[in-house]
């Protein structure tokens, strides 16, 4: 992923740990940090860790999770590579 690249090693671990544990079992249930979207163009769901969020989605056939994109927030503004995004 393209996001993961731009940011620090420990800042990565940090988001790769996140994914292997909260997306790994019943990554679609919504839980505290775990959470469906309304309707947007980037993903249905949102997985957050720390500041990031985790935008991810199903495979078509709704056995693979697809990250979307990792961005991150600050205060209500959300950016991705660097550039701010709207949900």
């Amino acid at each position: 992923m393209e996001q993961l690249g731009n940011l620090k090693k420990t800042e990565a671990k940090i988001i790769v740990d996140a994914i292997k544990k909260q997306l790994t079992d019943e990554p679609f249930t919504q839980t505290k940090n775990r959470k469906p979207l309304r309707r947007n163009p980037l993903s249905r769901w949102e997985l957050r860790v720390k500041k990031y969020r985790i935008f991810y989605d199903s495979s078509e056939d709704g056995n693979v999770v697809e990250i979307k994109a990792i961005g991150y927030k600050e205060h209500n503004n959300l950016f991705i590579n660097g550039k701010e995004f709207e949900l």
